[in-house]
This record gives structure tokens, C-alpha cells and sequence, in this order.
């Protein structure tokens, strides 16, 4: 597993690379409900969540722009990991 350092906090790699993917480039640079089920998918690969996968997605949260369906979305996955 790769990681990022970003202000002194260890994230993972993959999580944020696939966060930027879908909110670079083409389109209204915002994650969808599609896009947030794959970050959870992603996160989920394992036998469970990480502490760091866990501190990714909450930086995911604060850091990303989400459509309003998204942002329900997110929220009610993050609680259930």
C-alpha cells in the first residue's frame, strides 16, 4: 500500500489519486454517488477499513466537493465503517 504525507498526516495513495481522478478534467468537478460507492469499494478491498483508509475518507470529506445526493451518500457509508 502507497501513501501520501499531506501536513503531517499519513493518507492512502490510491483513495486520494482516485478522488482527484473524478474531479479533474472533464465534468462539474464534483464526486457523484457512482463515484463515491467506488472510493468505499476501494476502501472496503481488504478484510476491512484501516485507520488510515478511515483518515483518507474523512480527508476525502472535508476536502472534496460532492454533489448534495453524494454528500448523503458518503456521510451514511462513513458511518457505518
Amino acid at each position: 500500500m502507497a501513501y501520501e504525507t499531506i501536513d503531517g498526516q499519513q493518507y492512502e495513495k490510491e483513495l486520494l489519486e482516485l478522488a482527484r481522478k473524478h474531479t479533474t478534467g472533464k465534468g462539474e468537478g464534483q464526486l457523484s454517488k457512482d463515484e463515491v460507492a467506488e472510493l468505499f469499494k476501494s476502501a472496503e478491498d481488504g478484510r476491512g477499513v484501516t485507520d488510515t483508509e478511515r483518515a483518507t475518507l474523512a480527508y476525502i470529506r472535508k476536502s472534496f466537493e460532492f454533489t448534495e445526493a453524494a454528500a448523503a451518500d458518503f456521510d451514511a457509508a462513513f458511518a457505518r465503517i
